[in-house]
């Protein structure tokens, strides 16, 4: 495992988080309980967000709208992984949903049209684990 620098993760990282994998979600509800669901997300790569793409009546943007969470995202292709650990967020903003959708289609496919009912988790990244091959030299860093 590989602790990677959140201000560049490298190529390997990079090439890796825009190929097309599913990823799970976590969310660690208030009493401590985590809720684990499949997802497709995009990485900003300016922001150091990862995004996921939902709807208002999902139990993940439910749980957001009561306040953030921490959160991670893991993407996993055989022995190479990933995992986004932050705090999360949903934003119902047009905008930011539009941008967004952009970026699951682009990755991914178009999705569902969900009208004003589209909500965009965002985490923020604290943290980057990757497995070994994905790292920059290989060798945890000390910047996480």
């Amino acid at each position: 495992m590989t602790t990677l620098p959140l201000l560049d993760p490298g190529p390997a990282f990079e090439d890796f988080v825009a190929e097309r994998h599913l990823a799970a979600l976590t969310l660690v509800r208030p009493n401590g309980h985590p809720h684990t669901t499949p997802v497709g997300f995009t990485w900003d790569h300016d922001t150091r967000s990862a995004r996921i793409i939902t709807w208002s009546g999902s139990v993940k943007a439910r749980l957001l709208e009561e306040g953030q969470l921490s959160a991670s995202v893991c993407q996993v292709d055989g022995g190479r992984w990933l995992t986004i650990e932050g705090v999360a967020r949903v934003i119902s903003d047009p905008g930011t949903c539009d941008d967004a959708i952009a970026a699951y289609t682009k990755r991914y496919r178009p999705p569902k049209d969900r009208g004003n009912e589209r909500r965009v988790i965002v985490i923020e990244a604290m943290r980057l684990l990757a497995s070994a091959g994905l790292g920059t030299s290989g060798r945890p860093s000390a910047l996480s």
